[in-house]
């Protein structure tokens, strides 16, 4: 084949390609197709990732107490002025309640538990439980009246200046409270731990938190963590710790009936949760390590 043979073979040849940008690929797709796939995947590889939620327990109070994050079936109530913090509208109505109120709701009560003991099979208008129905009434009235108390109430002007900013603890208050699962007794002991940041509490306020909490229909859990973060936002110190110890009768008397088994919970609040030796120094003084 002469040489301009050769270059009319060649230029034939180059006319039958595709332009620059369009040349054919393997698998049927041009290479600008396959630029705009791969920018394609590049901006789904980088894009911005979605914003997280902030977090329930961040929500509670500007107090930052450095807690760790909770099971998110952990129900953990906010703390209100009037300490109703696991509400029902009955507790509010009770807790506004005039003496008129008070004495028509005792009436209520004793009706009610008469119903009950003769359900029961017992006879109401026998001579040793005439007055039982009133006298549960009463009693019962008592075993919950922290229903009938607030926070500012209870702590009143017991807030004090000052700058001590060592450990303060209360060991060995006694509680008393009702299981809401029974409404049965479960009873114990409460120790109450904190760091001042300036400010320092009477303390007989500590017992009287613990009290107001403790008279109301509880499960232990919540109890614990409603005294530590109660305190946690009346003073905002460095931390708080609370540990409580307790016995319950509806595991004593009924159910697996253990009568030795004792149950302690724990809630453990700024410095006492992110330092290990804040800790340690608290279990340490409380005789638990």
């Amino acid at each position: 084949m002469s040489l301009n043979d050769t270059l009319t073979q060649i230029n034939n040849d180059s006319s039958a390609l595709p332009s620059s940008g369009e040349i054919k690929l393997s698998d049927g797709e041009t290479e600008e197709q396959e630029q705009e796939q791969e920018q394609s995947e590049e901006q789904i590889q980088y894009h911005s990732p979605v914003p997280k939620k902030e977090p329930w327990y961040k929500k509670l109070s500007g107090v930052p107490l450095n807690t760790r994050p909770a099971s998110p079936y952990t129900l953990n109530p906010p703390i209100d002025s009037d300490g109703l913090s696991w509400p029902s509208l009955g507790a509010r109505e009770r807790l506004e309640s005039n003496v008129n109120e008070v004495d028509s709701r005792e009436q209520r009560i004793a009706s009610a538990v008469k119903t009950i003991l003769t359900e029961l099979g017992e006879d109401p208008d026998r001579e040793g439980l005439l007055e039982t129905p009133e006298r549960y009434a009463r009693a019962m009235l008592f075993f919950t009246k922290g229903y009938e108390e607030n926070i500012k109430d209870v702590i009143k002007r017991a807030v004090f200046e000052e700058d001590h900013d060592e450990m303060v603890i209360v060991k060995d208050i006694e509680i008393y409270s009702l299981c809401e699962h029974h409404l049965v007794p479960f009873f114990g002991k409460c120790h109450i731990a904190y760091i001042p940041n300036k400010k320092v509490l009477g303390l007989s306020k500590l017992a009287r938190l613990a009290e107001m909490y403790s008279r109301r229909f509880q499960v232990q859990e919540r109890l614990t963590k409603q005294i530590a973060i109660a305190l946690s936002e009346i003073l905002q110190p460095r931390g708080v710790a609370v540990v409580i110890e307790a016995t319950h009768m509806c595991m004593v008397s009924r159910g697996v009936q253990k009568s030795g088994a004792k149950t302690t919970t724990s809630c453990m609040l700024g410095c006492f949760r992110s330092h290990q030796k804040t800790r340690e120094e608290f279990l340490t003084l409380l005789g638990r390590n």
